[in-house]
């Protein structure tokens, strides 16, 4: 049993050298030889674990992206039942904590890429409209409860929380002197009080 356990982890250790090297060289750029590079193995290695190099770069991608909706969707249904705590917790846990957070990073240039790159495109095609499902279970939850009334759609309202994420996220990434975290969440929320009537207060 300990074999592919090891093995588990060795693959573990390639999706994060394969998102180092993305993050340094772009998707495109993220040849065998710098995940290679990145892991401290040999390429032949490499291939062991991974014959097709796309397939680790895809999962490399899957695996970044995960932070986004899947972690987050976890961390959501273990907190109260709460509308509003829950719209909280999304905002905060949607932007980078600092200019070098990887998973940020990572999405940077990902989107960079999307232009050029039809897989790529479609992977943050998929996570913008999940992450925009998200935010819609919350919002809806909190206007049933009649604790939010929302000035337009959820959907309207769902879709530009997440393109504010985006786009702080990429703020703070570019190391804005003016937007950290805590004041692109300060500025999320506004919108997020003006689209639902609620102070959203802690």
């Amino acid at each position: 049993m300990a074999r592919p356990k090891r093995q588990e982890a060795r693959r573990d250790e390639l999706v994060a050298a394969a998102q180092r090297a993305i993050v340094k060289n772009g998707p495109d750029g993220a040849r065998l030889n710098r995940v290679a590079a990145e892991a401290g193995m040999t390429a032949g290695a490499v291939l062991y674990y991974y014959p097709d190099v796309e397939e680790l770069i895809l999962e490399a991608n899957r695996v970044g992206m995960e932070r986004f909706y899947d972690e987050r969707m976890r961390m959501i249904d273990a907190l109260d039942d709460d509308p509003v705590l829950r719209l909280r917790s999304l905002v905060d846990t949607g932007l980078p904590r600092d200019p070098d957070d990887p998973g940020v990073r990572l999405l940077c240039e990902l989107g960079g890429s999307a232009g050029r790159n039809p897989i790529v495109a479609a992977l943050l095609t998929t996570l913008f409209d999940r992450q925009v499902g998200m935010y819609q279970v919350v919002l809806e939850q909190g206007a049933a409860r009649g604790l939010f009334t929302l000035g337009e759609s959820s959907v309207r309202i769902a879709r530009n929380l997440v393109a504010l994420e985006d786009a702080y996220g990429y703020r703070i990434v570019a190391r804005h002197p003016t937007i950290d975290h805590d004041a692109a969440a300060e500025l999320i929320l506004a919108y997020a009080r003006h689209a639902t009537g609620h102070a959203l207060a802690p």
